[in-house]
């Protein structure tokens, strides 16, 4: 069952093949559900154990990506990869590391940084996952992946999703007030 959900099918159940829109989309859905459980995993109250599992689940997104594209995948190169795309981000990055170090202080550092990890760590998995899916989409590999070339889509894309998440507190708070 497990390697039934790992491997991503390239027909349809109807039969019909995966088109390059349909593999764009499924990628992007799987973005969408890493950054979000990413974001849970920034709940985790215990200092580097967040950024350890942030940094998991991040890897596990460019494997299923790499599946999907059928690029093929060394967990050593994406390890390699992910951190050399994080240090693009130094401020989201350096602000993830903070933010869990904070955890350390009793209940005032564990509750300032149960607001911010989750939104960093969203933030910067999707903004990772949509730079590979680029890449990937361009025809690309791991081998010839250079993170300084995708440093400004990053950005943009960590922008696109810290407006996405204000959107839906400002109406999720605007739905509770009614």
């Amino acid at each position: 069952m497990a390697d039934k959900m790992d491997a991503p099918e390239k027909v349809h159940e109807h039969g019909a093949e995966v088109t390059p829109a349909d593999n764009a989309e499924l990628a992007s859905k799987l973005v969408n559900r890493f950054a979000v459980w990413s974001g849970v995993a920034g709940l985790i109250p215990l200092p580097v154990v967040d950024i350890l599992a942030v940094g998991g689940l991040q890897l596990q997104m460019l494997r299923r990506i790499s599946q999907l594209y059928d690029v093929p995948f060394t967990e050593n190169r994406g390890k390699a990869l992910i951190a050399s795309l994080a240090g693009a981000l130094i401020p989201a990055s350096s602000g993830m590391g903070a933010a869990s170090a904070l955890k350390a202080i009793p209940l005032f550092g564990t509750l300032a940084s149960g607001f911010v990890m989750p939104v960093l760590s969203a933030g910067a998995t999707y903004a990772i996952g949509k730079a590979f899916i680029e890449h990937f989409t361009s025809g690309g590999t791991l081998l010839d992946f250079n993170p300084p070339d995708y440093r400004e889509f990053v950005r943009s894309q960590k922008e696109m999703w810290d407006s996405r998440s204000k959107k839906g507190a400002e109406a999720s708070a605007e739905h509770a007030g009614s």
